[in-house]
C-alpha cells in the first residue's frame, strides 16, 4: 500500500493544483476568451511548457531517476548527491546557453511553432514578445524537475507535487492585477500574464530548493563537466525526452496546425485544460510514483513484486481514469457552459470547445495507461524502445492532424492526438507482454471488465441526467442554474459509479475505504 499512499499524496496535491488551475483558466477565459491575445499567450506558454513537460515527465523521470535510485540503494545518499550535483551543473550550463540562443532567434521559433500567426503581424509580434518573457520558465522548471526527481527517489513526494500550486496561485494573482489595472482584452493583459508565468517559475524552483536542502540533498552548482555519469544520463535522456514527452510533442504539432485555423489555438487550449485534470491527478501521479518503486524492486531482484506493483497501478489507473473519460464525453456542454462561458467567452465558443473536449477525452485512458507501461521499460534502463514507439505515434499524429483537420477542423486535430496516444499505449503494452515483462494477474483480469461495465453504466445515467437538466444550460439560464445542474450531474455520476463498482465487484466500498485509511 506504500505506492497507493504515495500516489494519493501526489494525486491529492495535484488535485488542489488542478482545481486552482480551473480558477486560473476561468479567469483567463473571462478576460481574453478566444481572442488573438489569448492565442498569442497560449502559444507563448506552450513552448517553454513543452520542455518543462519533457524534463519533468520525460528525461529525468525516465533516465535520471533510475540511475539516482540505484546509487541511493547501492552506494548511499552521499554518492547519490554528488551524482545529482554533477547532472545539475551540466544541465544549468546547457539551459543558459540554449535559452539565450532561443530568445535571440525567437521570431524564427514562432514562425516554426505558429506558422499561421505570420499572416497577422500584430498576433505574430505579440507572440514573439510574450514567448521571450515566458522562456526563462523553461530553465527554472527544468532545474525544478531535477530536484523533483531527487526527492521522488527518496520517497519525498509532497514538495514536488505541491510546486504547481504556486504556478496557479501566481497566475490567479496576475489576473487580479490585470483586473485592478483594467487592461481588459488587450495586449497589456498578455504581458501581465507572461510576467506572472516567469514569476511562478522562480517560486517553484525556490520551494524545491528548500525541500532538497531539508532532505540533505542541496544541489549547489559546480563548474560543469561532461563526466561519465553525465554522459550516461544524456545517453538515456535523448530517447527518454522523445518517448516521455510524446504527448507534449503531439500537442505542439496540434498547436502548429491549429494556428492555420481561426481561433483553434484557444479552443484546443480550453479543451486540453479540462481533460488534463484527471490525467494529472491520476495518470501522471501514478507514473511519478511507479517508476522509483519499480526501480527499487528490480534493483533488489524482486521481479514478482514489480509485476504486482504494475498490475495494481494499471487497475487503479483504469478504475479512476475510465469514468472521468466517459463523463467528459457524456456531458461536455454542461461542463464548458459552467466553467468557461462568462465574460469574453461566448456561447459560440462553448459549442466549438465541446466536440474538441470529447475527442481529447477519447484518448484519456490511453494517456493514463502509457504512464503505467512506460516505467516498465525505464526502470530497466531501456529508453530506446519507448522512443521508437513515440516516433511512430508522432507520425500518426502529424498525418492524422493534417488529414482530419481538413475534414473536421479543430476537432480533427484533437482526435488525431487521441489516436496517436492509443497507438503509443498499445505498442508499449503489447511489447512488454511479448517480452514477458508484464502480464495481467488473476485479480486484474477479473476486475477490469467490471470497471468497464461500471463506467458505461454511469455514462448512460449521465446522458439521461443531462437530457433532464437541459434547461439549466440554455442561453438564457444563468450561472447558478448551470452550476446547480452540473453539481447534480457530477455528484450523481460519482455515487452511481461507486455503487455500480461495488455491486459488480470492480471495487468494494470497504476496499476503497481501507485504501484511503492506509
Amino acid at each position: 500500500m506504500t505506492m497507493l499512499r504515495s500516489a494519493a499524496t501526489v494525486g491529492s496535491l495535484t488535485l488542489v493544483s488542478r482545481v486552482l488551475g480551473f480558477v486560473r483558466d476561468q479567469l483567463i477565459a473571462f478576460a481574453l476568451g478566444t481572442s488573438f491575445v489569448a492565442e498569442a499567450f497560449f502559444v507563448a506558454q506552450r513552448f517553454p511548457n513543452l520542455f518543462r513537460a519533457l524534463f519533468a515527465e520525460g528525461a529525468f523521470n525516465n533516465a535520471f531517476v533510475p540511475l539516482f535510485a540505484k546509487r541511493v540503494e547501492g552506494e548511499g545518499e552521499a554518492k547519490a548527491r554528488d551524482f545529482a550535483i554533477e547532472v545539475f551543473s551540466f544541465l544549468l550550463a546547457w539551459l543558459i546557453f540554449f535559452s539565450a540562443m532561443a530568445m535571440i532567434a525567437m521570431p524564427l521559433v514562432i514562425y516554426v511553432i505558429a506558422p499561421g500567426f505570420h499572416a497577422s503581424g500584430e498576433t505574430f509580434q505579440l507572440a514573439v514578445d510574450l514567448t521571450r518573457i515566458c522562456f526563462p520558465y523553461l530553465l527554472l522548471m527544468s532545474l525544478t524537475a531535477l530536484q523533483s526527481g531527487v526527492l521522488n527517489s527518496l520517497n519525498r513526494f509532497t514538495a514536488a507535487a505541491a510546486a504547481p500550486i504556486l504556478l496557479n496561485v501566481v497566475m490567479i494573482a496576475s489576473n487580479v492585477v490585470a483586473w485592478l489595472m483594467a487592461t481588459g482584452n488587450t495586449p497589456k493583459t498578455g504581458y501581465i500574464f507572461a510576467w506572472g508565468l516567469f514569476a511562478s517559475g522562480i517560486a517553484q524552483y525556490a520551494l524545491l530548493a528548500i525541500a532538497c536542502r531539508r532532505a540533505d540533498m542541496r544541489l549547489v552548482p559546480r563548474w560543469p563537466r561532461l563526466t561519465p555519469d553525465v554522459k550516461e544520463v544524456i545517453t538515456l535522456s535523448i530517447p527518454g525526452i522523445i518517448s516521455g514527452g510524446v504527448m507534449q510533442i503531439n500537442l505542439v504539432v496540434a498547436t502548429m496546425i491549429a494556428t492555420t485555423l481561426p481561433g483553434a489555438v484557444a479552443i484546443l487550449y480550453y479543451a486540453d485544460r479540462l481533460y488534463q485534470l484527471p490525467l494529472g491527478v491520476i495518470g501522471v501521479a501514478i507514473g511519478v510514483v511507479l517508476l522509483p518503486d519499480l526501480s527499487r524492486k528490480l534493483r533488489a531482484g524482486n521481479e514478482a513484486g514489480a509485476l504486482t506493483s504494475q498490475n495494481r497501478a494499471l487497475e487503479l489507473s483504469m478504475f479512476l481514469t475510465l469514468p472521468a473519460a466517459i463523463a467528459l464525453m457524456a456531458i461536455p456542454h454542461p461542463i464548458i457552459r459552467t466553467v468557461f462561458e462568462h465574460g469574453a467567452f461566448t456561447r459560440a465558443d462553448t459549442f466549438a470547445v465541446a466536440p474538441a473536449l470529447l475527442a481529447f477525452a477519447s484518448g484519456l485512458v490511453a494517456f493514463s495507461l502509457s504512464k503505467v507501461f512506460q516505467p516498465g521499460f525505464y526502470a530497466r534502463e531501456d529508453t530506446k524502445t519507448p522512443m521508437r514507439f513515440a516516433v511512430i505515434s508522432v507520425v500518426v499524429n502529424v498525418i492524422g492532424s493534417f488529414v482530419l483537420s481538413r475534414i473536421m477542423g479543430h476537432v480533427g486535430i484533437a482526435l488525431a492526438t487521441s489516436l496517436a496516444a492509443w497507438t503509443n499505449t498499445i505498442l508499449l503494452g503489447v511489447t512488454l507482454s511479448r517480452r514477458g515483462l508484464f502480464t495481467l494477474d488473476e485479480r486484474a483480469r477479473c476486475r477490469l471488465p467490471r470497471i468497464v461495465a461500471s463506467g458505461l453504466g454511469m455514462g448512460g445515467l449521465l446522458l439521461a441526467g443531462a437530457w433532464l437538466l437541459e434547461g439549466n444550460y440554455a442561453e438564457h439560464a444563468g450561472f447558478f442554474a448551470a452550476a446547480w445542474g452540473l453539481s447534480l450531474l457530477v455528484s450523481g455520476g460519482i455515487v452511481s459509479y461507486f455503487a455500480l463498482a461495488h455491486l459488480t465487484g470492480a471495487m468494494r466500498l470497504s476496499e476503497f475505504k481501507s485504501m484511503l485509511k492506509r
